[in-house]
C-alpha cells in the first residue's frame, strides 16, 4: 500500500481562520471517507495566533518534503504587515528551498503573495483576492495574475480567490488526488453541492447539479456517480431510493434541474474524458464508460462538448 499524500497547511501569525479551516475541514472529512491524506499543521512561528484570536501550537516548518507532498498557504488578516514580519520572510525562504516541481502548492486568498515573493509564480497564471490583485501583480510581475477568477491551476500551483473559495479549491484538489466520489461525498456533506470551478460557471459534473437538499434525489446521483457505466433504468434507481419511477424521474428534474437520463449522459461523457486522457483509445473509452459504440458516444458527446473525443487523447 502506497504512503498517503502528506498535505502541510503552513500558517502565518494572525492567518485567517476561515482559509485555513475551511479547506482543512473538506480535506478532514475526505480522510474519513477514504482519501490517502495525512494532515499536518506548521508555520515558521511554534505559537500561532489566528484573525480571532485563537492561539495554537504548531510543528515547525518540515525540514524536507516528500515528493506528491500537498502545501497550502493561508492567507492572513493583514497581509501589508502580516508579510512585512520575520516570520513571513522565514516562510518565503522555506518556500523558496522545498516547493519543487516534485511538490503541489496551494494558497488561499492573499497565501499567494507568499508565494509571489518566493519567485514561485513567474511565468505563471494565478489569481487572489479581489482586493489585492493589484499587490500580487507588484511582487510577482513576471506572473499572469487574473482577475475575477475563483481558483486557477497552473502545472503544479493552485491559486485561490480566498475566504470561502478556498473551500472550492480543496474540493478540486480532493477531486484531483483521491477521485471525484470522495469530492462528492465532502461537497454533500458540506452543503456545497454547487461547487464552483477555477473557470465558474464551468462546474464538474461529478460535482454539479447537486445545489439542492433532497436526500432521495442525492441518493440516486450518488447511485449512479459510483457507476456511470452502469445501465440504471428508472425503475431501478427508483427501487434503490424508495420511491416510485414516476415520482423520482419528477424530483429530479426538479430538484437537479435535468432529467436522469441525461444526468448519467453527463458522467459517462466525463468519464470518457478520464480515459482518453490516460491514453485509452476511443473505442475501448466508449466500452468502458457503457455506450454501445465509439458512434454512440461521439452522438452523445456533441449534446455537452464543442471538441470531438479524438481531440481529448494525449
Amino acid at each position: 500500500m502506497s504512503e498517503p499524500t502528506a498535505v502541510w497547511f503552513l500558517l502565518t501569525p494572525r492567518y485567517l481562520a476561515l482559509d485555513f479551516v475551511g479547506p482543512a475541514e473538506a480535506l478532514r472529512m475526505a480522510i474519513e471517507e477514504g482519501a490517502p491524506f495525512r494532515l499536518h499543521i506548521a508555520g515558521p512561528e511554534r505559537d500561532c495566533i489566528s484573525s480571532l484570536g485563537l492561539q495554537s501550537r504548531i510543528d515547525p516548518l518540515p525540514s524536507s518534503l516528500a515528493d506528491g507532498s500537498l502545501v497550502i498557504l493561508c492567507g492572513t488578516a493583514n497581509e501589508e504587515q502580516d508579510y512585512a514580519t520575520p516570520a513571513a520572510a522565514t516562510l518565503v525562504a522555506w518556500l523558496r528551498q522545498h516547493i519543487t516541481p516534485r511538490v503541489h502548492l496551494a494558497t488561499v486568498c492573499s497565501g499567494a503573495l507568499l508565494a509571489g515573493m518566493a519567485g514561485l509564480l513567474d511565468g505563471r497564471s494565478c489569481t487572489t483576492h479581489h482586493s489585492i490583485i493589484a499587490r500580487l501583480a507588484a511582487v510577482a510581475p513576471a506572473a499572469r495574475v487574473l482577475d475575477n477568477r475563483v481558483f486557477v491551476e497552473d502545472g503544479h500551483i493552485a491559486t485561490s480567490a480566498g475566504i470561502t473559495t478556498g473551500m472550492d479549491l480543496a474540493l478540486a484538489l480532493i477531486e484531483r488526488h483521491a477521485g471525484p466520489g470522495i469530492a462528492a461525498s465532502v461537497a454533500r456533506r458540506m452543503v456545497l453541492f454547487s461547487r464552483r470551478g477555477g473557470d465558474d460557471p464551468q462546474l464538474s459534473p461529478w460535482l454539479a447539479f447537486r445545489n439542492h437538499l433532497h436526500p432521495a434525489v442525492h441518493r440516486a446521483q450518488d447511485l449512479i456517480a459510483r457507476d456511470p457505466a452502469r445501465g440504471w433504468p428508472v425503475t431501478a434507481l427508483a427501487e434503490r431510493v424508495h420511491l416510485s419511477a414516476r415520482h423520482l424521474t419528477r424530483l429530479f428534474r426538479e430538484q437537479a434541474g435535468l432529467g436522469i437520463v441525461e444526468y448519467q449522459q453527463r458522467l459517462r461523457v466525463a468519464l470518457v474524458q478520464q480515459l482518453l486522457e490516460q491514453g485509452v483509445s476511443v473505442e475501448r473509452a466508449a466500452e468502458g464508460a457503457g455506450f454501445a459504440s465509439a458512434r454512440d458516444l461521439r452522438r452523445v458527446w456533441a449534446k455537452f462538448r464543442s471538441n470531438s473525443p479524438a481531440q481529448c487523447r494525449i
